[in-house]
This record gives C-alpha cells, structure tokens and sequence, in this order.
C-alpha cells in the first residue's frame, strides 16, 4: 500500500503545520494506519473495552505525532485541524 501523501494528511486532520505533516509523511505509514491512531486518539476507551490491542508500530508513532498537534488559536471550535477531534467521512 502506498505512503500518505500530503492531500491524505490534510484530509485526515484538517489544518496542520508544514512539520507536523512532514513528520507524519515521513513515518511511511499508510492511509489506514492513519485512521487507526486518528480512532485511538478520538476514543481510546471503547477500543480497550472491545479489547483491541493498543496501538503499535507506525500507527503508534502517529498517535504521538498528532497528540503533540495543536491547532493554532486561528482554528474556530468543531473546524477541522485537531487531531483529537477527526471528523468521521460517510
């Protein structure tokens, strides 16, 4: 599968910094993975209760990418840019 592009970041977390993106381009995970630290950073707790094991991997140094991301104080509340808050795509 291929690696994220910056078009896949900035879809996934909405505003983010030229860094931030670049870190996460550069860890080489995929869309997929993407997802799956953007769902343990929304909700870690019904994961755990359904008994999916945490995070590891490239997922896992997602999750610390996005944990350190904030959104800049330009960011209105509810709009796209925090990564503790990903919007779900129908």
């Amino acid at each position: 599968m291929a690696g994220l592009t910056r078009d896949d970041v900035l879809r996934a977390v909405g505003h983010a910094d030229d860094v931030t993106i670049a870190k996460i381009i550069a860890s080489g995970a995929t869309v997929t993975e993407l997802a799956e630290a953007q769902a343990w950073l929304a909700n870690d707790e019904p994961l755990m209760n359904a008994g999916k094991p945490l995070a590891t991997g490239r997922a896992r140094e997602l999750v610390d990418i996005l944990s350190e991301f904030e959104p800049s104080e330009d960011d209105e509340p509810g709009e796209p840019g925090r990564a503790a808050l990903p919007q779900e795509q129908e």
